[in-house]
This record gives structure tokens, C-alpha cells and sequence, in this order.
């Protein structure tokens, strides 16, 4: 382990899938606004000749940089562009106390922070920034692309809106004002019964072992976070998951209220038979509705993709379409 702003690092390969002969990579660190210092891989090409394209990558949401952000990262690289996966605040090797929290505010600006050090790093093209969100990360950089201008070009993958998801529960079989009551009632009780204990109580991660009744997205996630495939000692999902109270605030601020004003270009990508798959239908067809900048917006489904099968599978993540769309916004490397 090495230390850097106080974080420990780990000088060991330990990510989820192989590391390439093809790509530079080393751990850098950088603040955001909130002077959490985040924690990040960096992969470069072997050979840098001028200033290149950068891209900023999270998620999924309670995963860590070593597992699908890093695949993506190193495989962007691969392709020519500098490509950075973070681990967002309060999660993984990156800072802030307490741990296991998420925030629709804090987190947007996890992705704006990596937008920082891109822009100023000595071999990456300022004019070049995209970002790619993975799952719940999707959500965040729709509404930090709908933010930050120096964003030319985002991808989303998989998406999850996590203020849906929580304010409506899945298939927003919850959408009522007395279901979002209790959940905001029960939520409040944890608090209290975390600050007498003077310790958050965590909500488990992904279920195991896995029920025989159990609906196929949890089996699906159980395929990747619990398993060999992508079970990570740091991921909240492979073991105790978030605070219960972690995600309490996207109960109240939904994060894709100004997407139809993104006026940079958006890629979403979804699998067809993923459970998620609405998400991205509804957030893309939002997005573009009354935009005068839709042209530059599209939307790629997978045929019989499921969720998990955008985390990792490479035979399946549209990398040829990623890496085109990447270098007609950001201009040709």
C-alpha cells in the first residue's frame, strides 16, 4: 500500500479483469469542491505524441474503480484516448467520512472534480473531455453533462435515475405520496437509532445466498457482484452494501430535471432485456423532448442484453459505437 492525501492505495493489480500490455496505467488522486480527495486509475496509450482526448468514468452505483469502470477506462484506452476511473466520495479508496453515503449533489461533482483534473493534465486536450456513467452513474452524468460545459460528449450505459428509484421504488411500483411517506418515515427512524448508536447501520448488498424465488435482476446482479466474474473486497455491493440511510436524499432531488437542455452530444446504451431498460427509454425520450440540440442525442438498444451483461462483457459493450461516437464529438485523436 502506498499513501497519498492520507489515502492508502493499493500498489496491486487487483482489479476484476485483466490488465493490458497495450495501456499505461498508474493511481492518481484529486480533490473536489468539497475537499474529499477522490482516488482514481489513470490509463493512458503506450505512446503519447500530442495532447489527446480524456474521458472520465464511474460506476456502477456501490461498485469500485476495479471492477466495470476500469474495464471500460483501460479499454478506451486501448483505443487511443486517456481515460480515468474514480471512485466517487465516501466509497472505495477514495475519501470522506462517513463512509457508505451518497449524494445527488456530491456525487455530480465527483464527475465535474475528474472534469478538473483532466483538463489540466499535461497530456490530455482540454477542448476533449467526455465522461461515461455506468448503472446509477449513468444518472449522474446526464445531470452533470446538463451542468458542465467543458462536457462534450457523454455515454451512458445501463443507467439507472437513482432519484426514480428511490423516490418510485422499482417498475415505480411505489409511486404514491403515502408509499414515499412511510419510506421517508422509516428512514428518519434509522437516523435516530444511528445516532444513539453512534454508528450507520448498513443495508446489505447484494442478497446472499441468493433465494430460490428470487426475481431474475437480483439474480443477475448476484451473477456478477457475488461471484468470481466481479465480487470485489472494496464493492459496497459485493458485501454490506450502503448506509441505510445512504441514499436518503434522492428521495427529494431528482437529478435529470434540465437534461432536455444538454446541448453537447449524449450517447445512452441498454440492454434490451435488462430490468433497468425503461430508465434509459424515459430519461432519453425527456431529454430530447423540446431540445433544439437532439440531433447530436441517440439511443442504442442492445438486442437480449440484460443488465449485468454492459458490466463486463466485452463481446456484448458496444466499444466500436463508444469509441465512434467519442471521435466524431471529441475529434479524431
Amino acid at each position: 500500500m502506498t499513501k497519498s492525501d492520507n489515502l492508502e492505495l493499493t500498489t496491486e493489480w487487483d482489479k476484476t479483469f485483466s490488465k493490458s500490455e497495450r495501456v499505461n496505467h498508474r493511481k492518481v488522486t484529486f480533490r473536489n469542491r468539497y475537499g474529499i480527495t477522490l482516488a482514481a486509475d489513470l490509463y493512458e496509450p503506450k505512446e503519447i505524441c500530442e495532447k489527446t482526448a480524456a474521458i472520465a468514468v464511474c460506476g456502477p452505483f456501490g461498485a469500485v474503480k476495479e471492477q466495470s469502470s476500469g474495464l471500460y477506462a483501460q479499454t478506451m484506452a486501448e483505443r487511443g484516448f486517456i481515460a480515468m476511473a474514480f471512485d466517487p466520495s465516501f466509497t472505495g479508496e477514495s475519501g470522506g467520512t462517513p463512509r457508505y453515503m451518497a449524494s445527488p449533489d456530491i456525487n455530480t461533482e465527483d464527475f465535474q472534480a475528474a472534469v478538473d483534473f483532466l483538463s489540466v493534465y499535461e497530456n490530455a486536450d482540454a477542448e476533449k473531455i467526455g465522461i461515461i456513467g455506468i448503472c446509477g452513474w449513468g444518472g449522474m452524468a446526464l445531470n452533470t453533462a446538463a451542468l458542465d460545459t467543458r462536457i462534450k460528449a457523454t455515454v451512458t450505459s445501463t443507467m439507472y435515475d437513482m432519484s426514480r428509484v428511490n423516490a418510485n421504488g422499482y417498475f415505480d411500483a411505489q409511486n404514491s405520496s403515502n408509499a414515499r411517506y412511510e419510506a421517508r418515515k422509516a428512514l428518519n427512524e434509522q437516523r435516530i437509532k444511528d445516532f444513539k448508536s453512534g454508528e450507520y447501520e448498513l443495508g446489505g448488498g447484494v442478497v446472499s445466498p441468493l433465494p430460490d424465488d428470487a426475481p431474475f435482476f437480483v439474480k443477475d446482479y448476484y451473477d456478477y457482484y457475488k461471484t468470481p466474474r466481479g465480487y470485489h473486497v472494496r464493492s459496497l455491493n459485493s458485501n454490506g452494501g450502503w448506509n441505510k440511510i445512504g441514499c436518503m436524499s434522492f428521495l427529494n432531488q431528482p437529478i435529470l430535471c434540465y437534461s432536455n437542455e444538454i446541448r453537447s452530444a449524449v450517447l445512452m446504451i441498454h440492454g434490451e432485456k435488462a430490468h433497468s431498460c425503461y430508465f434509459s427509454k424515459d430519461a432519453f425520450a425527456a431529454m430530447v423532448k423540446d431540445n433544439p440540440y437532439a440531433d447530436n442525442k441517440e439511443l442504442m438498444i442492445i438486442p437480449n442484453a440484460v443488465h449485468t451483461d454492459l458490466y463486463d462483457d466485452k463481446n456484448i459493450i458496444p466499444f466500436d459505437k463508444i469509441e465512434e461516437f467519442f471521435k466524431k464529438n471529441l475529434g479524431k485523436l
